[in-house]
């Protein structure tokens, strides 16, 4: 059973051991990120010098559920964007909002902009 969402910097902190990051390994076998926020992460390691390979098989190892990303959330994206232009929440972000939101459960990340959101979405740091 699924108990949160979460989004690319999240993920990016247990797979690279930053802080942080051991609190989303624990919330992993009942976690999901979005088939967005999945592409965000192999990028992002990418940009990080890890060869395109190897940002793959580190991704998909990952314990995560991919959540594929549809129109209905996709919607909610673009709708989330009068709210959230001004905050410096991204295209990601919001996909991982999107699902939270979806879901009914609480988007986790790092980024601590998310907090002064209004969404009616729980938001956990972990850091």
């Amino acid at each position: 059973m699924i108990e949160a969402v979460l989004d690319a910097s999240a993920v990016l902190a247990d797979l690279l051991n930053e802080p942080g990051g051991e609190a989303a390994r624990i919330a992993a076998p009942r976690a999901a990120i979005s088939a967005v926020n999945f592409a965000e992460v192999i990028t992002k390691l990418i940009d990080r010098g890890m060869p395109a390979k190897d940002a793959r098989v580190l991704a998909e190892t990952a314990a995560y559920q991919v959540v594929v990303a549809d129109q209905a959330q996709a919607t909610l994206v673009g709708l989330m964007h009068e709210k959230t232009r001004r905050t410096g929440v991204s295209l990601g972000d919001r996909f991982c909002l999107a699902l939270a939101h979806e879901t009914g459960l609480p988007a986790v990340t790092a980024d601590r902009r998310w907090k002064t959101l209004d969404l009616g979405i729980e938001i956990d740091l972990i850091r």
